[in-house]
């Protein structure tokens, strides 16, 4: 993410202009956006004509600027997009205002978002725009007979590739090497700064030698790891032994994995741990969480009109920070978020123990 200029203007609001330049960073803004935030950028839109000079033909697209009144946010990840619909209040055709435009933002689109930022919105961009410089990772996953290509994103991972071969050595040797070659041809397309090449035995070694011989370029970015596993198990192998963090500094999925085991640890034991809004908030309240722990999801939810709680997420998260607790937010697209989501969205790692 380009974070291009930041400015205040009227009503103590700050104007903030991002380029996002991934997909990665598109998922970060749909946690950002909230309805009421206005956002501006460059687009097109379909213009009805019907005058004495030309025959209406159902409209053509032409190019604008517009800025829109949030009403709706949403993330497709597979279409490589956010689309952010609202109410154009300012538009460089001033016979569009008030119509209902749908912005559709993707990787290089230069946006501007004008709001009063929280907190953690400022900090997730911080994120992404320091994320920029993380090199991107695959995880390959093999054993005899089969090949599982991962790539590790923000938002989660991702599977890439599954391929399978015939087992063994000897007379069966062509079909592991068109194994090998399979693999190495996924490898090579996915254009990554870094691989971790995992999974049981001794197959692994035999598919880096392959690499080494074959494509040598692929092999200088490998780093192997024994897992138990492969696919999906070997994938979770790997980030929870801190493999990634050899090439990435920290992923945010293998915080996330550390502080939700740290956390299921605490509560199991009985010990310095609290979840659920209302536990979390008398903790918050007595200045006793060391780190608090909410589902991005469930954050954006409770800040709208369909929130469920009794209490504002945002005291929670403001009183936390103001008695120097710190603040993690988890994604919902990987299995730590799923088990907050478990704990009801909203969890803390406590300084001491509530009685």
């Amino acid at each position: 993410m380009q974070i291009k200029d930041r400015e205040q203007v009227e009503g103590g609001r700050e104007r903030v202009t991002v380029v996002p330049e991934s997909v990665d960073d598109l998922w970060h803004l749909q946690y950002v956006l909230e309805p009421g935030d206005r956002v501006a950028g460059d687009t097109t839109r379909r213009i009805q004509r019907n005058d004495d000079q030309m025959r209406d033909t159902g409209g053509e697209r032409e190019h604008m600027w517009v800025a829109i009144a949030v009403e709706t946010i949403e993330f497709h990840k597979f279409a490589n997009r956010l689309r952010v619909g609202g109410e154009i209040v300012a538009c460089s055709r001033e016979d569009q205002l008030d119509f209902h435009h749908t912005l559709n933002v993707e990787a290089r689109d230069e946006i501007s978002i004008e709001k009063r930022f929280k907190p953690d919105q400022v900090a997730r961009l911080e994120e992404a725009e320091e994320a920029t410089e993380n090199p991107d990772v695959a995880i390959a996953t093999v054993e005899e007979g089969q090949a599982h290509v991962h790539t590790v994103a923000q938002y989660g991972t991702e599977e890439r590739a599954t391929i399978t071969g015939t087992t063994g050595k000897g007379e069966y040797a062509r079909g592991r090497s068109e194994l090998f070659e399979e693999l190495a041809t996924v490898l090579t397309r996915l254009e990554v700064d870094a691989i971790i090449l995992a999974g049981p035995g001794f197959t692994k070694q035999d598919a880096y030698k392959y690499l080494e011989d074959n494509e040598p370029e692929v092999a200088d970015l490998i780093t192997m790891v024994d897992t138990a596993a492969v696919g999906d198990r070997g994938v979770h192998e790997v980030l929870k032994r801190g493999a990634v963090a050899d090439v990435q500094e920290e992923t945010r999925i293998e915080s996330e994995a550390e502080y939700i085991d740290e956390l299921t640890r605490r509560i199991a034991d009985g010990a310095k741990a609290a979840y659920g809004p209302e536990q979390v908030k008398k903790a918050a309240e007595f200045g006793a969480i060391e780190r608090l722990l909410v589902l991005d999801d469930r954050l954006q939810r409770e800040r709208g009109p369909d929130g469920e709680w009794a209490i504002s997420v945002d005291e929670i998260v403001r009183t936390t920070e103001q008695k120097g607790g710190d603040v993690t937010v988890f994604s919902s697209e990987f299995p730590p978020g799923q088990q907050l989501s478990n704990l009801g969205g909203i969890a803390a790692l406590l300084r001491y123990r509530l009685e």
